[in-house]
């Protein structure tokens, strides 16, 4: 049962992680607008879930030799990441700079909308089921 409801909302956690990750990289544009020299950076959402779902994007496992036996095992995961791409403004700076601010804005923003509204959809999909256990 658990495993239904888990493959039924693992597409909704990879969604969201991947949101979470575009709205760290569009935060980190809105961030350095007027740093010089700063490339706006983004990804293609649809390409970096298609990617992530079919496992050609993988996790990069990291494991630790053990040089004495009293070691314990460990591992480190490298958080997931999608291939970044610079983008390519309309309007050239003088300063170099790349992030053209209203772009970014409606980028953040549509990123945003998106999120919310998977977190609600999620939200009532786990709202009706508990109303089915309950009944």
């Amino acid at each position: 049962m658990l495993s239904l409801i888990d493959r039924d909302l693992s597409f909704f956690q990879t969604s969201l992680g991947v949101r979470a990750q575009r709205q760290e990289v569009l935060s980190a544009n809105i961030a350095n607008a007027d740093t010089p020299n700063f490339k706006a950076r983004d990804f293609d959402f649809r390409a970096a879930l298609k990617g992530k779902i079919d496992g050609s994007i993988r996790l990069g496992n990291t494991q630790l030799l053990q040089t004495s036996p009293r070691h314990l095992p460990a591992q480190a995961i490298r958080p997931f990441s999608a291939a970044l791409l610079y983008r390519h403004p309309a309007q050239l700076s003088l300063d170099g700079n790349t992030v053209e601010m209203d772009q970014e804005r409606v980028q953040f923003a549509d990123n945003t909308l998106h999120y919310q509204s998977t977190v609600s959809f999620v939200s009532a999909k786990i709202r009706s089921m508990q109303m089915a256990i309950q009944e």
